[in-house]
This record gives C-alpha cells, sequence and structure tokens, in this order.
C-alpha cells in the first residue's frame, strides 16, 4: 500500500510503483468517484484505449421508456 499526503495546495503525488504500475504519463486524465466512505481514482482511457470495450454489450432494455409514461 502506498500513502501521499494532500499538499497545502490540495495537490497530490502518486507514488513512482503507482505510476509504474498503471503506466501513467504527464498529462492523463483521471476521475475522482466518491463511493461510500472512500475516494477512487479511475484512470480515463484515450478514445484509442476505448475503442471496442463495449463490444458485444446486451443493449437491449437499456433504456427506461417502456416503464415510462409520455404524454
Amino acid at each position: 500500500m502506498e500513502v501521499t499526503t494532500i499538499s497545502s495546495k490540495f495537490q497530490l503525488v502518486i507514488p513512482r510503483k503507482i505510476r509504474e504500475q498503471f503506466n501513467l504519463k504527464p498529462g492523463q486524465k483521471v476521475v475522482f468517484l466518491p463511493f461510500k466512505k472512500t475516494l477512487r481514482m479511475v484512470i480515463v482511457p484515450s478514445i484509442e484505449e476505448a475503442y471496442g470495450m463495449l463490444k458485444g454489450l446486451d443493449a437491449e432494455n437499456l433504456r427506461e421508456e417502456e416503464d415510462e409514461e409520455r404524454p
């Protein structure tokens, strides 16, 4: 487990071991997701990396229109 400290400017340094493990590069995007009493950092994939991620996803019943009454 790696630990880091929030600076007075609310900045974080990602430990080298973690940067290398996840191949993080300067300028790469991440998103912070609150979950219960934790904060999760998720790497945002580039368009090239994200291409094909949803291949094979069953798109049936993803919309709520069937349950929703429309005027």
